[in-house]
């Protein structure tokens, strides 16, 4: 066999430069690849993990699906609940724990990211508790439908994972609305500077959560209008975690009106507060609205509830009772004047008070509250202990008070 040396160092030399230099003679078979290609590449988007918990979202980011779960263990001693009435005041030591709350959110948005869905299951009671989409394209003008704890109160409406104590204060029981079925439209309306308002217009059946339709022809009318003097939003969450360097600050009325045969909501959804037992359809007409305010600046943070509702019992001669109360709390990291102090603890304190009855002044209830909260990734992962003293008063009655004493730890992924 005969052997051409031309070809042979042709042959060498084409060999040694691929070698040596592969990317030479990959790029020009790429470029060439390239020429013939029908469709741009398009590169998976992986899973994230953020504050709202595991992220999972489409190529085309059309669609989204975020998936948390939270829980919270709480001690407390002599008992977990708020005296409402002269019996709850107990002179026993009895201590407990319990898991408080085990939650399962998913959120996200389908088809536009302006068009968003949310659900909340509490799996220790087999209860779903939210069920919601949004219509959020634009800032001034968005859409809710669904089951979600009304805006009337600014208390009641940030998670009890982002509270600043353990729970929500001696008001909630009473003057919350808590989780309604209806519609919504709200929005922000920015126009620059002071020129910064929220409102909040919504209807829905007025019988709580889990339920349906509704007692009777009339429905639950609510509406809330805010103005953010500072021209920035305060968070629905509680104290200054993220230390703002900017002030925020609100101040916000709110209304509602209902006939049904409930004068109270929570979680379990309708009842009734003591001295009212009637269940009746259409049978209270109620009618009540808060005043607002809060803020935050550096570290600090307030915020305040006062508070009115006018009961009508449509089948007792239309006997009328008033009630009223209010709530101040305030928080600060001291770590910032004191340097002895650690970064991660706040301290909170908290001033309750509710009249059940405005026509007698000697009927009250009273709470004052010392909290501190040891934040190991915000309200996120955070140790809270808190010791509060109440004041039950009544005209019938000698006063009679409560020391309690909570340790909770709150944790979402």
């Amino acid at each position: 066999m005969k052997f051409s040396w031309k070809k042979d160092l042709l042959y060498f030399s084409f060999l040694t430069v691929s070698l040596l230099f592969p990317s030479l003679y990959q790029n020009a078979f790429a470029q060439e690849k390239d020429t013939t290609s029908l469709a741009p590449v398009v590169k998976e988007k992986p899973f994230t993990h953020t504050s709202k918990g595991f992220v999972f979202t489409t190529a085309d980011e059309k669609f989204e699906l975020q998936f948390a779960s939270r829980f919270q263990f709480r001690f407390a001693v002599p008992d977990d609940q708020d005296p409402i009435s002269f019996n709850d005041f107990k002179n026993q030591d009895v201590k407990l724990f319990k898991i408080n709350r085990a939650r399962l959110k998913i959120g996200g948005h389908a088809y536009q990211p302006w068009f968003k869905y949310y659900f909340e299951y509490e799996l220790g009671q087999s209860i779903l508790l939210d069920f919601r989409i949004m219509v959020e394209k634009w800032p001034w003008l968005k859409f809710k439908a669904g089951q979600w704890k009304v805006e009337y109160t600014r208390e009641r409406f940030i998670s009890s994972g982002e509270q600043q104590l353990v729970d929500r204060s001696l008001l909630n029981r009473t003057f919350t609305v808590d989780r309604q079925q209806g519609i919504s439209v709200y929005g922000n309306l920015n126009g620059g500077g002071a020129a910064n308002f929220n409102y909040w217009l919504g209807v829905f059946t007025g019988t709580g959560r889990g339920t349906r339709v509704n007692d009777d022809s009339k429905m639950m009318y609510f509406g809330r209008f805010q103005w953010n003097p500072l021209g920035r939003e305060v968070p629905f969450s509680g104290g200054d975690v993220n230390i703002s360097q900017k002030p925020a600050a609100l101040i916000a009325l709110a209304g509602i009106t209902n006939t049904s045969p409930y004068t109270r909501f929570s979680s379990s959804g309708g009842g009734n507060l003591s001295g009212f037992e009637g269940t009746n359809d259409g049978q209270y007409s109620v009618k009540q609205y808060n005043l607002e305010t809060a803020f935050v600046y550096k570290g600090f943070s307030w915020a305040s509830e006062f508070h009115r509702k006018n009961i009508v019992d449509n089948f007792e001669d239309g006997g009328s009772t008033t009630l009223g109360g209010f709530y101040f709390t305030a928080g600060y990291f001291p770590y910032q004047v004191l340097n002895f102090w650690p970064k991660p603890l706040e301290i909170a304190v908290r001033i309750a008070e509710i009249r059940p009855d405005l026509s007698i002044s000697q009927n009250r209830q009273k709470e004052v509250a010392l909290g501190f909260n040891w934040f190991f990734a915000g309200h996120k992962n955070k140790l809270t202990t808190e010791l509060t003293k109440f004041t039950f008063e009544d005209q019938s009655l000698p006063q009679s008070d409560e020391l309690r004493f909570r340790l909770q730890y709150d944790v979402s992924f």
